[in-house]
Parts: C-alpha cells; sequence; structure tokens
C-alpha cells in the first residue's frame, strides 16, 4: 500500500458554514488513517481555533497554522518548529501608509497574542477567543515583535488600493491575500510563507514523497498547496482560479466534499 498525506484545509472545505465537521467527513478521515495514511490540517486559523478540530478528529500529526506562518506539533515537542514572522519594520512602514480612511481595524496576532488598531467588537470578538494576552491601540506603538500575521480589513472600496500598494512597495518583504467572507479582509504573510512549504516540512518529517499528498481547498490561500500536492482538489464552492489549478473537483463543503472523493475517487477510505 502507497502512503498518502491528506492534507485539508478547514474553513471552506471541511468545516461546513456552521464551522462543524460532518459525521461523513469524520468517519472518511478516521478510516484513512485505518488504512495506513497520515491526515493532516493545512489551515489559515491560529492554533488556538483549530485545536478542537484537530482534536476532533484525533489526529497525532503536526499541523500548518496562519497558512504557514507556523508548523508545529502539539503532541511532539522534538519536531522542528517553523515560525515566520513579518519583520517589525515592515509591519510598521505599511500601517504609516494604510490611512484611517481606508480600514475599518487592523489584527495584528504575534503567534496567540493579539493587537487591535481599535477595540474588538462585533466580528473581531473571533480573534480575542482563547488568546493570550489581547491589546487595543495604536499598533505603531503598542507592537514591539514581529507579528506571525496582519489582518487590514479594508472598506470595500479600497481593497485594490490596499492590496497594489502592498504587491509593489512590498513586494520583496511581504504576500497578501484576500478574504471575501466574512468582509473584506487582506491578509499580510512574510514572502515566502504558504501552506505549500508548511506542508512540505510535514511531509519530509513523516517521509512522504509531495507526489504521495493530496490536498483540499478552496480559497486563494490554498493555492499554492493546491499546486505543490501530487493531487491537489478544489471544494465544488472553491474560487474559479483553484478550480483551474487542481487535478479534480468535489463536491461543495456542504455536501461532504472530501468524504466524496476520498471514497469515490481515489478509494483512500
Amino acid at each position: 500500500m502507497t502512503r498518502h498525506l491528506i492534507a485539508v484545509d478547514l474553513d471552506g472545505t471541511l468545516l461546513k458554514d456552521d464551522k462543524t465537521i460532518s459525521a461523513a467527513n469524520i468517519a472518511a478521515l478516521q478510516r484513512a488513517r485505518a488504512n495506513g495514511h497520515e491526515v493532516v490540517i493545512a489551515t489559515g486559523r491560529p492554533f488556538r481555533h483549530a485545536r478542537k478540530y484537530y482534536e476532533q478528529l484525533g489526529l497525532t500529526t503536526p499541523i500548518v497554522n496562519f497558512n504557514g506562518g507556523l508548523v508545529h506539533h502539539p503532541q511532539d515537542n522534538h519536531f522542528e518548529v517553523q515560525h515566520h514572522p513579518i519583520p517589525l519594520k515592515t509591519v510598521q512602514h505599511i500601517l504609516e501608509s494604510v490611512a484611517e480612511t481606508k480600514t475599518q481595524n487592523i489584527v495584528c496576532e504575534v503567534t496567540d497574542h493579539v493587537y487591535f488598531q481599535y477595540d474588538p467588537v462585533g466580528i473581531y470578538e473571533f480573534y480575542t477567543d482563547h488568546a493570550l494576552s489581547v491589546t487595543t491601540g495604536d499598533l505603531r506603538k503598542v507592537l514591539m515583535h514581529e507579528p506571525t500575521s496582519l489582518l487590514i480589513h479594508a472598506k470595500g472600496e479600497h481593497v485594490d488600493e490596499i492590496r497594489s500598494e502592498l504587491s509593489g512597495i512590498h513586494a520583496e518583504t511581504v504576500l497578501n491575500r484576500q478574504w471575501v467572507k466574512p468582509e473584506f479582509m487582506v491578509e499580510v504573510m512574510r514572502k515566502g510563507t504558504s501552506k505549500a512549504v508548511g506542508l512540505a516540512h510535514i511531509a519530509h518529517h513523516l517521509g512522504i514523497d509531495s507526489r504521495q499528498i493530496v490536498a483540499f481547498g478552496d480559497e486563494e490561500n490554498d493555492l499554492e498547496m493546491i499546486e505543490y500536492a501530487g493531487h491537489g482538489v478544489a471544494m465544488g464552492n472553491a474560487i474559479p482560479a483553484l478550480k483551474h489549478l487542481a487535478n479534480g473537483t468535489t463536491k461543495r463543503n456542504e455536501d461532504d466534499g472530501i468524504a466524496y472523493y476520498l471514497r469515490h475517487v481515489l478509494g483512500l477510505a
């Protein structure tokens, strides 16, 4: 039997829209593990917001958090941790250039320490959940450490302008991606950071060739991972660019797309 590494994104992929894992997806991933395959979560979430899914699946593997900004093993202190924060000087320059009139809020995460430009109310309260500390204030003054992730909640009409500036002035240092759900978020990460890089580190640790990686995703932050994997799969609800890049497309996240593909297309579960 050829041992595979099955990598799953969370939101919009493994998780249903109500942020739960369906019984069918749980059963399929458990069968895959019972058949000798490895299952890894690769998500943009910090570990504190992915832990319950990791534990629900009973995983014993490393995990990719912050879209590759942090790769670690929750159960093995000997695993070589990879942390790729954004240089503080670059963050300061970005904060100087993003005018208040263009943003709703700015969120910086230094692993599990969270910093807000403005008070975390409404949608921002999600980020404070299980945080080790929460600080609010002028980020140019209160942020003293290199952040793992910088999230700009842009006003809709300024998204393209902000992304264009980031891709121009700061292209050598950072990359940026856009979320459209639930709001217009521009995520800034250190250049060279991606789920693919994190997955490559884990695959090497587990002794699995990239050709034996099966990866599932739906959004812009999954593009590198889907391209890197020997078999990249786009969810039925994925963005067009991901579907174009993928080796195959499965059903939507609401319709047990992971379980369907593993069982009926690949025969791994």
